[in-house]
């Protein structure tokens, strides 16, 4: 999770509005047909750690011609070492697809540096909404967040199903025998790596260590799987985003981060995500696993989620402060460090 900067090697970086020619191009090829016209270019908020470009293009064959919109993902100008490349993304994204997880369809990944000067993949672009501050209190989805949460739960639950064997994802790490301590000692790694000290964080790790639960299976798990990182259109569940961070390692783990009160936003009473009940979540993932956690569970996997927003938030504000990357929003992830701190203290049970 710390963040690295793109080697002096690489061919020079050219940004997207800049390479609409070398990308239509790329298209047309791709697509076998006459020409691609790509009318606009806009930069989708959020991507600290990659881009997002929607792309609107015409298709023009035949004397035909066909509006289309994609995604184009590719990396921000630093990045972060626990993220994946996006070749390897992209395999990802085709067999989680395959697996029948709602994601956007994988169309074609480009390795051809005279185009950005950097991988980049494209994606169908998805309608809907993505922004959790809307998602968690719009008046319209309240006879529908029943059902949107079971769907959100199905779909975890069906990524799930992907196990370590899997043919097209043999450039995944091994499992790590004991994912829960792996994690443990993955953030206390990154801890010791940041200027000062932390002792909340310090004392929530060997919290979660002294009652870490007995690992399960490792599958593939998103990492991510929160509010903010999909896509809702019409009340239903349009697809997952953002698998750069997608490896084997405890379900559970998904279901803390998904749950856990910092990415419930403007209803934290909402335990699924902000957007609707625990049980529906819980009940959508039973459905299609046969596994439901308990309480106990939930909680630890909780607290271990706050430890690492807690470690990436205070890595995100140092990229800002060593001047590695000027970011307001970068500066402003450090001030959510005390509200994360006192959510460890409380899922600890430590008095506060």
């Amino acid at each position: 999770m710390h963040s690295i900067p793109s080697p002096s090697s690489c061919p020079a970086r050219v940004d997207v509005p800049d390479a609409l020619a070398a990308l239509a191009r790329f298209i047309t090829l791709r697509l076998g047909c006459e020409r691609v016209q790509i009318d606009a270019c806009q930069r989708l908020s959020g991507g600290a750690i990659q881009e997002n470009w929607l792309i609107r293009a015409r298709v023009l064959d035949g004397g035909l011609q066909a509006d289309r919109r994609w995604v184009l993902r590719t990396d921000s100008p630093s990045s972060v070492a626990a993220s994946m490349e996006r070749s390897q993304e992209f395999a990802v994204l085709r067999a989680v697809h395959q697996a029948g997880v709602k994601v956007p369809e994988p169309l074609w990944l480009c390795q051809d540096a005279t185009v950005l000067g950097r991988d980049f993949f494209l994606m169908q672009a998805l309608g809907g909404s993505a922004n959790g501050h809307r998602l968690s209190t719009d008046p319209e989805l309240e006879p529908m967040r029943k059902g949107l949460c079971h769907e959100l739960g199905a779909s975890l639950a069906r990524l799930h199903g992907i196990t370590p064997d899997h043919p097209e994802l043999g450039f995944l790490p091994t499992p790590a025998p004991d994912p829960v301590q792996a994690s443990i000692d993955q953030y206390r790694h990154y801890l010791d790596a940041l200027p000062g000290s932390h002792p909340v964080i310090e004392w929530g790790l060997r919290w979660c260590e002294l009652n870490r639960p007995q690992p399960r299976p490792s599958r593939l798990i998103h990492r991510d799987y929160r509010t903010g990182n999909y896509m809702v259109e019409a009340g239903h569940l349009a697809g997952v985003l953002d698998w750069e961070f997608a490896g084997w390692g405890d379900p559970r783990e998904d279901l803390g981060w998904f749950t856990a009160r910092c990415w419930r936003f403007a209803r934290p009473d909402r335990e699924a995500g902000g957007v609707g009940a625990l049980e529906d979540f819980l009940g959508g993932y039973q459905e299609e696993s046969g596994y439901r956690p308990d309480r106990d569970e939930l909680r630890y996997w909780q607290l271990m989620a706050h430890l690492r927003w807690a470690v990436v938030a205070l890595q995100q504000v140092q990229r800002h402060l060593s001047g590695q990357q000027q970011s307001l929003e970068l500066a402003l992830t450090g001030r959510m460090v005390p509200e994360l701190e006192q959510e460890i203290l409380k899922l600890s049970g430590a008095p506060t």
